[in-house]
């Protein structure tokens, strides 16, 4: 049997690509070293996340906030809305920089960002990858996977799972009916919008039984999408749900 030289090859191209043309950063086009990332002026000016932060869903909080909620610090959104999931976090906050960025990579075909984002998100998911026996993305509708030709969630699925080491089913969601898009709509409308719309594709219940799930997305917004994605693991047995997501949006007055 002749070996597959598919994997070598493509190393090689981009390799070769690599030598020949500049390295620019994603967000300004400034030359830089390393493939897929920031210069350090645009990394600068991102507004990555972390402690103090809430349990649940990772909203940052100033220092007196969190000094006032105690050791097991949990936001007023999560205690009015408890989410479906269990821990939520993401990279950076949605602001004007990361938002063109996301869009560039999720609507701009600038698909040679997901191993520079895989990076960041391992870093915001570190607390969840050693309990995570999948990391799954939240799916396109087939129509229009088919319009934009490829998944983002599922590209920076795979590059999360190659940078951690853990196994990714990209095909583990189904989104059974299309929906129109979340943007613009409030907490409600967006719940009616989605809901029902996902399961567990049939075949893959073994990979979710007795099992801790890592969902993956671009953007949390107010979590009505990834509830309804934990409503349909939850329904198959999954013990657990984590999010990672590259930005989240603030809540308002946050």
């Amino acid at each position: 049997m002749r070996p597959d030289l598919s994997p070598w090859l493509g190393r090689a191209g981009t390799a070769l690509l690599d030598a020949v043309l500049p390295q620019r950063c994603l967000s300004c086009g400034a030359e830089i070293v390393a493939p897929g990332a920031l210069c350090a002026a645009c990394w600068g000016q991102l507004a990555f996340l972390g402690p103090p932060q809430c349990r649940r869903c990772g909203l940052p909080f100033d220092h007196a906030a969190a000094e006032g909620a105690g050791d097991d610090p949990v936001c007023g959104n999560c205690l009015a809305f408890p989410p479906l999931w269990d821990r939520a976090r993401a990279a950076f906050l949605y602001d004007d920089l990361s938002r063109k960025l996301i869009l560039a990579f999720k609507h701009g075909d600038q698909t040679h960002a997901a191993p520079a984002f895989g990076r960041m998100l391992q870093r915001a998911a570190a607390p969840f990858l050693a309990e995570a026996d999948v990391i799954a993305p939240v799916p396109l509708h087939r129509w229009r996977l088919l319009r934009r030709r490829y998944n983002q969630a599922a590209l920076l699925a795979l590059a999360l799972g190659r940078e951690a080491g853990r196994p990714v089913a990209p095909d583990l969601l189904v989104r059974r009916r299309p929906t129109p898009s979340q943007g613009g709509q409030d907490r409600r409308a967006r719940r009616r919008n989605v809901a029902g719309a996902f399961a567990v594709r049939p075949g893959r219940e073994g990979l979710v039984e007795g099992r801790r799930v890592l969902l993956v997305d671009d953007v949390l917004t107010t979590g009505a999408t990834i509830d309804e994605c934990a409503r349909a693991l939850r329904r198959k047995g999954a013990v657990g749900v984590d999010v990672v997501t590259l930005a989240r949006v603030p809540l308002p007055g946050s």
